[in-house]
């Protein structure tokens, strides 16, 4: 089973739009958020920063119900596919009710690619990437 990260997001008051919700720009930077947390925790930072690095070549998002400035909301990200030269990552954002209950409030899907910058070009993932990603079903969330 593939590796499953969970982060807190802290939501700014400039968020949230004049109909007092998050607004979906938003949204979309709290799934970068996501998506950093991830690289660092399961594939290291070198992925942010090397020669050898992750980019976004896809993304495609819906919107499932209402974040508001009060609500408690987390990021998940999971790869649920792994290809010869692409990744596509799966997240959510899910909101925690006072009573512990979690509801999704948006998904977001995105495939990535193994970027080479030197050469400008897509190139497998690599082998060590793979087994990261897919490693041993490990849950690695945490609270901040």
């Amino acid at each position: 089973m593939a590796r499953k990260t969970e982060i807190p997001i802290q939501k700014r008051f400039s968020d949230v739009d004049s109909f007092h919700h998050v607004n979906n720009v938003s949204q979309q930077m709290y799934f970068d958020v996501g998506k950093v947390d991830y690289y660092r925790r399961v594939l290291g930072e070198d992925v942010l920063f090397d020669r050898l690095r992750i980019i976004t070549v896809a993304t495609s998002t819906s919107y499932l119900g209402q974040i508001r400035l009060e609500d408690e909301i987390a990021v998940t990200t999971v790869a649920s596919k792994v290809g010869n030269k692409s990744v596509t990552l799966a997240q959510q954002l899910i909101h925690t009710a006072a009573d512990g209950s979690r509801r999704v409030c948006s998904e977001s899907t995105s495939v990535m690619v193994a970027f080479d910058f030197a050469a400008q070009q897509a190139v497998p993932v690599p082998d060590a990437w793979r087994e990261r990603m897919l490693g041993d079903g490990t849950d690695s969330s945490h609270s901040r």
